[in-house]
């Protein structure tokens, strides 16, 4: 393909995209400029384009351009969810009836999601670990407690010193269909692996566990020993992790799911203020 075949075949792509999109501001900008020609002599061929393959350069566009847009695309073939917020992809695992990450949520943008502003961290405050565990969260961030005392329907006060009683599914920062897990949930996930007392074995990972605390990662939840963030500073990497859970326990605790170097997996209340682990589960 020579040069100018190829400029030729970008310009009508560009045009076509535009056409079969229903943007005319950005169509007229481009019959306009010096691909006014190219849009012309190629009517033609811009017919023949189907009413599905329109649908389907659509969807495509809102998936893969900006990484600001709303939403997630989830891939059950790859077993992958990509969060359109910030382009990261996780793995994620089917596990009975149920579909979760895989690995921790790292989405860290606080411009956006205000609820982060100080209420998320790496551990030991150093990138490396975001990169290796995800981020930690208190649970007024996992619960994005911003947008909830926003809500123009029911506006509530929650995170800190405050209980809200939420109900329901929670959305909180995880990405658009899907939530954080609730208590029930988490039970669910020890029924279906064989009960708390040998959940902990089933789910941690094969590796990065002191202590003699490897697991089997027989379902691939493959859960790291990501430590936490308490009052005085960080604690536990290597030894344990805990994943936040919507339910409440009061105004200053929320329940979370725990795991150490046992076999044993359990739900306890947490301080609020402390920072955990979020692992979000599908809609």
């Amino acid at each position: 393909m020579n040069r100018k075949t190829f400029i030729l075949g970008v310009a009508l792509s560009a045009v076509l995209f535009f056409a079969a999109c229903g943007d005319d501001s950005s169509s007229t900008s481009v019959n306009n400029g010096s691909f006014e020609n190219v849009t012309q002599s190629s009517s033609e061929k811009a017919e023949e384009l189907s009413s599905s393959a329109e649908d389907a350069v659509c969807s495509s566009s809102e998936a893969d351009f900006g990484s600001s847009l709303a939403g997630s695309v989830y891939d059950a073939a790859k077993k992958t969810l990509t969060d359109n917020r910030d382009g990261l992809v996780y793995k994620t695992v089917t596990i009975g009836g149920q579909i979760w990450m895989a690995e921790n949520l790292n989405y860290a943008d606080n411009y956006e999601t205000p609820s982060l502003k100080g209420n998320s961290w790496c551990y030991n405050n150093s990138p490396e670990y975001c990169d290796k565990y995800g981020r930690l969260y208190s649970w007024a961030a996992a619960i994005d407690s911003v947008k909830l005392a926003n809500g123009v329907a029911n506006p509530l006060d929650c995170g800190y010193h405050e209980e809200c009683g939420l109900t329901g599914t929670v959305q909180g920062i995880c990405p658009e269909g899907w939530h954080l897990p609730n208590d029930d949930e988490w039970n669910v996930l020890f029924t279906t692996v064989g009960g708390s007392l040998k959940a902990g074995r089933w789910l941690k990972s094969q590796t990065g566990w002191y202590s003699n605390g490897n697991g089997t990662d027989i379902y691939s939840f493959s859960a790291l020993p990501a430590g936490n963030r308490e009052l005085f500073g960080f604690d536990e990497e290597g030894v344990g992790t805990s994943f936040w859970s919507s339910t409440e326990y009061n105004n200053d605790y929320a329940y979370s799911m725990r795991l150490i170097y046992s076999e044993m997996a359990s739900l306890s209340p947490s301080d609020k203020y402390y920072g955990f682990s979020i692992r979000c589960l599908k809609d």
